[in-house]
This record gives structure tokens, sequence and C-alpha cells, in this order.
């Protein structure tokens, strides 16, 4: 490389970074990871270790809480540049866009379709959290409060301000304060006297990363509530409410009381699969229907009804049994 070429490479320097309230109270070591991407993070506690961060011109410890106005020395150190971000259609923006029900400063609700992963990895380009990024590139923060499997739809909520997401995660955690309630389209005739489940789930996660969940007695205590919603032949529509939330609780839950979730590609068997594919249904019939929380003391209630596909393929194809 020719001495011109070089002056044009970009040359690392020390950064201040001031913080703020959407970064206030988080640890210092969670900080950096995000702050700076492409940095193992041996790296940045050996960093930390030596002094080449501080804070307020003081050594600190990776579990250091941020405070606001905190100003954060970043010594120079080379970033693995960010591989660069997956172009986006304005269709899909659009779509996610019509699927927003609700919007302040702190918190996103959206009713995420059915097939839209909520991130990237895992071959994966982008999620829901990615499109959103795209969509408000203005906001500071914006970051996924829960979690919803690739193939189930319905209400998820996104956190623009940490102390939204601090808020919402002790409520998780602590099982007060949020109630998700989904529907699930089921195989069989689901009894109305089958009330709840409570069985332990153990995750296993395979070579190929494929997660795979099962009741075993050395999995983590698992509890949901279901109740029949509506009976047709052969199926039943169920409220399904997860007091707990473990990974794939509904599905195998659903799976252990011996009625597998329609479209169950995991948990239902070949031949269950091909019955319903050749009624048209083409998805997991699992849907996030309805979200009641406490934010900020103020109770707030969010409900998304069952894709109108859904809707047509139950009324069109399955037969309705009146009580």
């Amino acid at each position: 490389m020719s001495d011109s070429e070089q002056n044009l490479v970009e040359r690392p320097a020390v950064r201040y970074v001031t913080i703020d309230e959407n970064n206030e109270g988080q640890r210092i070591d969670n900080f950096l990871v995000t702050f700076l991407k492409g940095v193992p993070k041996g790296k940045i506690y050996n960093l930390l270790r030596k002094g080449e961060i501080r804070v307020n011109k003081k050594r600190t410890k990776p579990d250091y809480r941020l405070q606001n106005e905190d100003i954060v020395r970043i010594a120079p150190i080379v970033i693995a540049p960010e591989s660069e971000k997956p172009t986006l259609s304005d269709r899909l923006k659009n779509e996610i866009e019509s699927r927003i029900v609700y919007e302040d400063k702190g918190l996103i609700v959206v009713n995420k379709p059915s097939g839209l992963a909520v991130h990237g990895g895992s071959g994966l380009s982008f999620g829901l959290i990615e499109v959103i990024r795209q969509m408000r590139p203005l906001e500071k923060f914006i970051e996924l409060v829960h979690r919803l499997d690739r193939d189930t739809s319905g209400l998820i909520m996104i956190a623009k301000k940490r102390a939204v997401l601090k808020e919402l995660h002790t409520a998780l955690r602590e099982k007060e304060g949020v109630q998700k309630t989904y529907f699930a389209l089921v195989y069989g005739s689901w009894p109305k006297r089958k009330l709840q489940v409570n069985a332990p789930l153990l995750k296993n996660e395979l070579k190929s990363g494929e997660r795979v969940v099962k009741v075993h007695t050395d999995g983590k205590e698992s509890l949901t509530r279901f109740k029949l919603a509506r009976q047709f032949e052969g199926y039943s529509l169920v409220e399904c409410e997860p007091v707990t939330g473990r990974t794939h609780q509904i599905r195998v839950h659903a799976q252990y009381a011996g009625y597998s979730i329609v479209g169950d590609e995991k948990y239902a068997t070949v031949e269950q699969l091909k019955e319903t594919k050749a009624l048209g249904f083409k998805r997991l019939c699992l849907h996030a229907t309805r979200l009641d929380i406490m934010l900020n003391g103020e109770r707030m209630l969010f409900e998304a009804p069952l894709d109108k596909e859904w809707q047509a393929l139950m009324n069109n194809n399955l037969t309705d049994i009146f009580s």
C-alpha cells in the first residue's frame, strides 16, 4: 500500500460518549457490546481491565451501571466493519406499518405476520426488529421486549426507551403486570374440562441449531391455561394463556395434552400436517391475540383478531359443532 493510500485509511481515535436516559442503568459491559459492534466480548473486558475504557476519567468494572450524563472514554480501537444492512422493500415496510396497533414515545405494539422472524440470525438477514429500526431511523433505542416464534402471528412489544424495557422485563419476570392470550387451532376435540397443563419443559438444541422442547422431569416449571373457544368436527379453537414463558410452551403443552396445533411442523404428526394442508392450512395456527399490561401505573389493553385468511379457512373448510 502506498503512502497516499495509507493516508486515506481511517485511523482509530479516542471517542467520548455521553450517556443519556436510553442507556441509564445499563451495565457498561453490555453497553459496550452493542456500541462496539464487531469487537469480541473478551477484548472489551481486557480494555476495561487495562483502563483503556474509563467513565468520568476513572477506571471502571464491567458491572458498573451507567448514570445519566456519564462520559465514557474509549481508547483508539480498530473495529471490524459492520456487514451491510439488508435492503428491505417498501412493500414490507408498508405492511409492518399497517400492522402497528399502538405507538407512543416509549412503546410500539405490532401485529406480527406469520413467517417473519422477530430478529435476524441463523441464516436470516433480517427480522421484525431490523425492519422497525429501518422504519424509525431517528430512534436511538429500539429493542424487543419479548419474542414470538417465526411462524406465530400476533401482538409483540418493542421498547423505544430503556426504562420501558426494564419495567416490562420486570413484569414478565415476576409474572405480574403482563398477561398474554393466544388463539390456537388444534387437532381433535378439546374437552371443556381441560383447563390447564402444568408440566415441566426441557429445551434441547440439536447440532443443526434447531431447538426442540419436551416435557421432562428435569425441565423448568411451566404452566399454561386453556379455554375452549369454538368446537369443530375434528378440530378445536382454544384460548391459551401462558403463565410461565418457556420456549415453545403452548405448542408443547398442547401436544402433551394430546391436541397438537394445526400446522406445527415440529410437534404435529406427518398425517395431521397432510390432512390440514389439503384443507388449505399452510401455517402454524397460533396467534397472540391479546396483551393486557400495566405500564407507568396505567393499564393498557391491545387486541388483534385472527387474520382474515385463517378465519375464512375455518368457516369454509371446517364443520362447526353447536353445543
